[in-house]
């Protein structure tokens, strides 16, 4: 059979309409970040239940509910050079492993130390999943629909979390609060099934390290019969290439600023996300809201997901920067109108929905942002670096608040407080924006530059 010449892999991926394989790839890695919405909020609703069998004072809770952040934290910062060395596909199956073996056997935990322990090695199995997830998303996705489809996949996460309140308020009581951590252990394992039969090799990743041509064939096949065709396979990158490979491209001369600028980002948007989580619904009570209302307003924050899909179509038609730097300067400004409107229900219930839709879509943006970023040699390593080093800043929310609140600030102090990290992350966008890597500016097609 005569085949045709070199097939440069990016471009098969942009001519070809999104087919089933591509679908399917989606809802796996979407199934993967909504697990993560889901134990990540899971703790929180079984947090009472363990106050009460095993009579301990809340303050022992404290090393359980940060354990699985540290976690998260640690397998971000692990998995990326992994992933960069060992392949999207392994470290996807290897911490969807992890993670669903921790949290069954967190189910079975007999006391607060072993649960603290199982707590971080469940995180650090979710903190390795999430920044692969959007890594091999982003490498089977055309162009010019990158950031919609990872920000229509971090849906997932939001909406794992309400799924999580809504199952724990209905297990808890019926079956015990051991039954959360055991669907939350079975699910992985049972999609881990589907992974290993059905999750390839990311194509990207396979043309940078030279594999087999077979393989790349058999995987660009399941997109379009057009591959069977290829003698060989290319792979053009727009992303200056600096010699370096994993955490050595990411902190390159080419890259530093950009980096550092996507981590201050990130860090400064989770400061604000689990300082208003953690904290809100304790503030608004202190403000004089009944404990009811307090709950019920500070559940409109994480429910503004829905944003992220529209963000994702803008950052595919314009300034990517400049777009999610504009969500952070209006989250920041809405964050400091929640402290103004303490006395007003009707206000506070608008601007906490407003904050939180504006929030969760600059948040949720920011992997899409990343792995636009990064050539492939370096996208593992990009995208989880940033998702690890953000996790401190979850960490620094609710000690800010902590702090705050010992000091006597007012609640609308607190809160303009919090927004000036939102004003931080607008600047750190823009400041990438303006020192991006010159190189890929030369003769990028449209298309291609998106993100730089």
């Amino acid at each position: 059979m005569n085949r045709s010449p070199a097939v440069n892999v990016q471009t098969f991926i942009n001519e070809h309409p999104f087919s089933p394989f591509q679908w399917l790839i989606f809802f796996m890695c979407f199934i993967i970040v909504l697990l993560d919405g889901f134990d990540t909020a899971a703790i929180g609703f079984i947090a009472p239940s363990l106050i009460t069998e095993w009579g301990i004072a809340k303050p022992a809770l404290a090393p359980v509910l940060s354990a699985a952040l540290f976690g998260l934290a640690c397998g971000a910062l692990g998995s990326g050079p992994l992933s960069d060395r060992l392949g999207r596909r392994s470290m996807l199956i290897g911490s969807v492993l992890l993670f669903g073996v921790a949290c069954l056997a967190s189910a079975f935990s007999t006391g607060i130390d072993q649960l603290t322990v199982l707590r971080f090695i469940t995180g650090v199995g979710l903190g390795a999943a999430m920044p692969n997830a959007v890594t091999m998303m982003g490498e089977y996705c055309p162009d010019n629909r990158r950031a919609t489809m990872i920000n229509l996949m971090f849906c997932g996460f939001p909406l794992g979390a309400a799924c999580g309140g809504f199952l724990a308020a209905w297990m808890i009581p019926h079956l015990g609060w051991r039954s959360v951590l055991i669907l939350g252990g079975v699910t992985p394992l049972l999609l881990l099934l589907l992974l290993v039969v059905k999750m390839p090799e990311s194509v990207r990743y396979m043309v940078a390290n030279n594999k087999p041509a077979e393989r790349i064939r058999a995987a660009l096949a399941r997109i379009s019969a057009d591959a069977s065709q290829a003698a060989g396979f290319t792979m053009t990158e727009t992303a200056p290439q600096t010699g370096g490979k994993g955490l050595g491209l990411v902190l390159s001369r080419s890259y530093i600023v950009g980096s550092v600028m996507l981590w201050v980002a990130y860090f400064m948007g989770l400061v604000i996300f689990y300082a208003s989580i953690n904290w809100m619904p304790i503030l608004l009570k202190d403000a004089g809201l009944t404990p009811e209302r307090a709950t019920l307003i500070s559940a409109l924050f994480p429910l503004g997901g829905v944003g992220a899909v529209l963000a994702g179509v803008l950052m595919d038609r314009f300034n990517a920067n400049r777009v999610i730097a504009v969500c952070y300067a209006l989250t920041a400004v809405s964050v400091y109108f929640i402290g103004q409107a303490a006395g007003n229900v009707g206000a506070l219930v608008l601007i906490v929905f407003v904050a939180g839709v504006l929030m969760n879509t600059a948040q949720s943006s920011m992997p899409a942002l990343a792995a636009a970023f990064y050539p492939t040699v370096g996208r593992g390593t990009g995208v989880a670096w940033m998702l690890g080093v953000g996790r401190f800043g979850g960490i620094a929310g609710s000690f800010l608040v902590a702090e705050l609140t010992r000091r006597h600030f007012s609640f609308g102090g607190i809160f303009a407080t919090i927004a000036i990290a939102g004003v931080l992350s607008c600047v750190a966008l823009l400041i990438k924006q303006a020192a991006r890597p010159q190189v890929a500016e030369a003769g990028a097609p449209k298309a291609e530059s998106f993100g730089h």
